[in-house]
């Protein structure tokens, strides 16, 4: 058993899975800067929450990088890309981070809070850019025995470039203002500089130009064979990169269980997204300090998500994925009853840290699962692009959502959102619930419950 053990743990010898650990870091840092940490600077600035709601649309970024991650896997940077694919792309996405980082640290929200809302655009889109970068050389950096560990790592950096970003930035902002607070953010962010010139460019393992064209790409290159060559080209390559893998989907689960598929993922984080972006500065409007709340949320709450995450895994093998899902969102939207039943009396630091705990709990343990259902959808040779597809089809809506909380908190209060909140999981609950009867009757419900990884 001990010698198991020990192949197991040897994985992590593997110096490009413990290079996944400073990637991760990397991946992780430009996310809260853009978003929750940003939110925390603009409100204690004096900005209205009106206003922040809205720059929670910089996380659209993210949302979107599956329209130009074709551009990244296939494009080569001139200069750059001696380096390789992989590493040009990140060194250079990289670079972009640090500048918008710094040029965010010497603006003032109060005097320009358009240019600031322009940085973290700019920096949000570099960050995603990065995201696409570092995820294909996870997947073709090492054998497929090892892509666990190296999950496994990447997650890991992500986690504590959460905590420094958040409490970090919090703590330093609380002690020499937020222009410090973002140089030193901005001076992290050469981990990431630093392991893209250490490691080494991965070999590809897909000969793309082997790869036979799929169906409908090759009929529309005999319906449109009188075009002129690079249109029908650009729109050839538009067909195979954004139809084609939605097409499989719809072929593989067929329209009856697709669409209800579809719609779940839609809606599942819903509650949570929403929530999210208005917790900072209801942290904020309470009473909290920066330290309460970096100690609490950006400290403590991250740990509390990294056990729900493990706990997740427990849970998926023993009542199933789908029961996981459902049980996870249940639990976030009693956390948002609570967020709002402390909205509507005086609380305390002991209180504050009772809601966070179960808030992030029941994020670790839906947001895992959610994660595990996405990929068990994927078919084998449009894996990353649907997983993409995905991803954009449940944050697009999620964020444009979330972006209008500080219009309701403005109208209603802060007891009613976070009722709202609870109450907006309720479709996606439903769905779940529909598709547990029909696992009960036999009837497929699009994934196997017990496995998260099945295809």
């Amino acid at each position: 058993m001990s010698g198991r053990w020990a192949q197991s743990l040897g994985v992590y010898a593997n110096p490009r899975v413990r290079a996944m650990l400073f990637l991760g870091f990397s991946s992780g840092l430009p996310f809260a800067l853009v978003l929750t940490t940003l939110s925390a600077w603009l409100r204690q600035s004096g900005i209205n929450r009106a206003t922040i709601g809205t720059f929670s649309l910089v996380g659209l970024a993210y949302s979107l990088k599956y329209f130009w991650a074709p551009i990244v896997d296939r494009l080569p940077i001139p200069i750059l890309q001696r380096m390789g694919r992989r590493r040009s792309w990140m060194l250079l996405a990289q670079s972009c981070i640090v500048i918008g980082l710094v040029m965010m640290a010497t603006t003032d929200p109060v005097v320009d809070v358009a240019r600031m809302a322009m940085l973290a655009v700019f920096t949000a889109f570099a960050s995603s850019t990065q995201d696409i970068a570092v995820d294909a050389y996870r997947i073709e950096a090492a054998e497929e025995k090892d892509q666990g560990g190296m999950a496994a790592a990447y997650q890991i950096g992500y986690q504590v470039a959460l905590i420094c970003a958040g409490a970090g930035a919090l703590t330093a902002a609380a002690g020499y203002g937020w222009m410090t607070s973002y140089l030193i953010m901005a001076a992290c962010a050469f981990v990431g500089i630093i392991t893209t010139f250490v490691i080494a460019e991965p070999s590809a393992r897909v000969d793309r130009a082997a790869l036979p064209p799929e169906p409908l790409v090759e009929r529309f290159e005999q319906y449109a064979a009188q075009w002129p060559e690079a249109p029908r080209k650009l729109v050839a390559w538009l067909v195979g990169a954004v139809v084609c893998p939605f097409a499989d989907f719809f072929q593989r689960k067929g329209l009856k269980i697709g669409l209800p598929i579809l719609l779940l993922i839609i809606t599942f984080r819903f509650n949570y997204t929403t929530m999210g972006v208005a917790a900072n500065p209801f942290y904020i409007d309470m009473g909290f300090t920066l330290k309460e709340i970096a100690l609490v949320s950006k400290v403590y709450g991250v740990i509390m998500t990294m056990v729900g995450a493990v706990l997740a895994g427990i849970l998926v093998r023993r009542i199933g994925l789908l029961r996981t899902m459902l049980f996870g969102l249940v639990m976030l939207s009693v956390a948002n009853l609570l967020y709002a039943h402390m909205a509507a009396t005086k609380p305390t630091l002991a209180w504050l840290a009772t809601i966070v705990s179960a808030d992030n709990l029941a994020n670790g343990i839906a947001g895992t699962s959610f994660i595990a259902y996405m990929s068990s959808l994927t078919s084998a040779r449009y894996t990353a692009t649907q997983y993409a597809l995905f991803g954009t089809l449940w944050s697009l809506p999620a964020k444009s959502l979330a972006s209008q909380w500080g219009k309701i908190v403005n109208a209603w209060g802060y007891p009613v959102f976070f009722t709202y909140t609870a109450a907006i999981a309720i479709p996606a609950m439903c769905l779940l619930l529909w598709m547990l009867w029909r696992e009960r009757r036999g009837e497929t419900t699009g994934v196997d419950a017990a496995e998260p990884g099945a295809r």
